[in-house]
């Protein structure tokens, strides 16, 4: 006979982070292979700024720094807020957010496992809240760009915004397909009109369908490796999918296929490495059903009817504050019990 626990061999915090980290590593090679490699200068800005500020933090909270610094959970919030920024938004804009979200939304709040709201998608939002103009200038993908920019170039324009031989910055960026498609809406175009132009793709953006599909590749790995359970990801696609369905079968014409919900935005990484934080989401396998599908609805009815062309930061952030409330209703029944 033994006695409890008898779950053995966990995986210590480090180890998660570090999978999770691997994972993001297909789309982070995907995003600069569409981009370019601007989006690598992001990373490591991101990264340097949330391993100073964490370490700061918890010198002044009189805490440990090395563990604290060690389990990587400051690094993979640098990289998912990095992954949702502009590849080519200025050093400034990069540090803020990253800043905001490590020092208000985490560190403020008592560290790993006391934050109630998703760090990364804090810190998006203060963003696009605060800077909506340059949030949405995104560079076009390489193949549709009229000039394309070297990297070097690149650095040069993230620190210092500027462009050789007086490039207009026009001519490196575009609209996003959700932008894109939001805007022309309400010009009273047509879905089948809208879809003809060039930054489109098969489903959704065209370059952005390869950086969905190895976001999905690095989330079966997360799956594969326990480190994630399939009641997030099934639950918000699902969602997502289902009302899209029913507003496309409503009307063609003005609402697009589950498909391009799916592959356009932050759909996928929202799916597999956002709402799985196991810090500010639910504790429980229902509770993970419920919370997902009600990101999954917000984000679409964020993104047909409200002001952003993108909701997934939103809808994290909201579903975050019915956390508490849902876990409470929850809970399995004890062994033994009868409620």
């Amino acid at each position: 006979m033994s006695r409890s626990p008898y779950i053995t061999n966990a995986p210590s915090v480090s180890t998660i982070m570090l999978k999770v980290l691997l994972a993001l590593v297909p789309g982070i090679f995907a995003y600069a292979w569409i981009y370019g490699g601007g989006i690598l200068v992001t990373i490591t800005l991101a990264t340097i700024t949330a391993l100073a500020a964490e370490a700061a933090l918890l010198k002044i909270r009189q805490r440990p720094i090395k563990p604290h610094l060690l389990d990587l959970s400051a690094v993979v919030t640098a990289w998912l807020l990095a992954l949702a920024l502009p590849p080519l938004a200025p050093w400034w804009l990069i540090v803020v957010g990253t800043l905001f979200a490590i020092v208000i939304a985490k560190q403020l709040y008592g560290g790993l496992g006391y934050n109630p709201f998703n760090p990364a998608m804090v810190g998006y939002a203060v963003l696009l809240i605060s800077f909506p103009l340059i949030m949405t200038k995104w560079p076009a993908p390489l193949v549709l760009a009229q000039t394309k920019l070297s990297f070097l170039d690149q650095l040069s324009f993230i620190f210092n915004q500027a462009l050789p031989n007086n490039i207009q910055v026009d001519a490196i960026t575009s609209a996003t397909p959700l932008d894109y498609l939001k805007t022309h809406l309400k010009l009273n175009q047509s879905l089948s009109e809208i879809s003809q132009a060039p930054i489109f793709g098969v489903y959704g953006a065209k370059g952005g369908e390869m950086v969905t599909g190895a976001y999905l590749l690095g989330g079966l790995y997360l799956m594969q490796q326990r480190i994630i359970s399939w009641h997030l990801p099934t639950a918000f696609l699902g969602a997502l999918s289902a009302i899209a369905l029913v507003f496309y079968v409503a009307d063609p014409e003005y609402f697009a296929s589950p498909l391009f919900h799916l592959t356009s935005g932050a759909s996928l990484l929202c799916a597999f490495f956002i709402i799985t934080d196991p810090v500010s989401g639910p504790t429980t396998p229902r509770g993970k059903l419920y919370f997902a599908a009600g990101v999954g609805v917000l984000t679409y009815l964020i993104r047909v009817y409200g002001g952003y062309p993108d909701g997934v930061a939103f809808a994290v952030l909201i579903m975050n504050m019915c956390v508490p409330l849902i876990d409470a209703h929850t809970q399995p029944r004890v062994f033994g019990h009868e409620k």
